[in-house]
């Protein structure tokens, strides 16, 4: 085998390997976990992969910032985010929050959007269940 042929091979392996070690995007929930039962206020803990946390305003395609939206799914892509009780935004980058809420049952979508809020859509969110125990 010449060494041209030996550098095809090792750069087609090389590429292989780099590909196979990409990193879909995506959010996910550090705590609380898929139907944990939690107190009141309860903490939040965000997490993400395959892109990275940046202030409102910037519009990179590698930045964004989370939202959080109680008892609602996924904003379709490149719609905004509402601005209300229901969508809360975290637009300096928080990574955590502490959520007041009565007891019951309750679904909360991690949502991941660009510096003006529009939405990365449903791949760039999770939607947990939880529920908040009487004190």
């Amino acid at each position: 085998m010449n060494l041209l042929h030996r550098l095809a091979i090792a750069s087609a392996l090389l590429t292989t390997a780099v590909l196979a070690h990409a990193v879909t995007p995506s959010v996910f929930f550090e705590s609380p976990l898929e139907n944990q039962t939690v107190k009141s206020p309860v903490k939040v803990v965000f997490g993400l992969t395959g892109k990275k946390i940046g202030p409102v305003g910037n519009m990179s395609p590698e930045l964004g910032h989370h939202h959080i939206i109680i008892n609602g799914g996924a904003i379709p892509t490149g719609q905004p985010v509402p601005a209300d009780a229901q969508h809360i935004h975290f637009g300096k980058g928080q990574t955590e929050t502490s959520l007041d809420l009565t007891p019951g049952d309750y679904h909360l979508t991690l949502q991941f959007a660009n510096g003006a809020h529009q939405s990365y859509g449903p791949e760039m969110s999770k939607t947990i269940r939880i529920t908040v125990a009487k004190p």
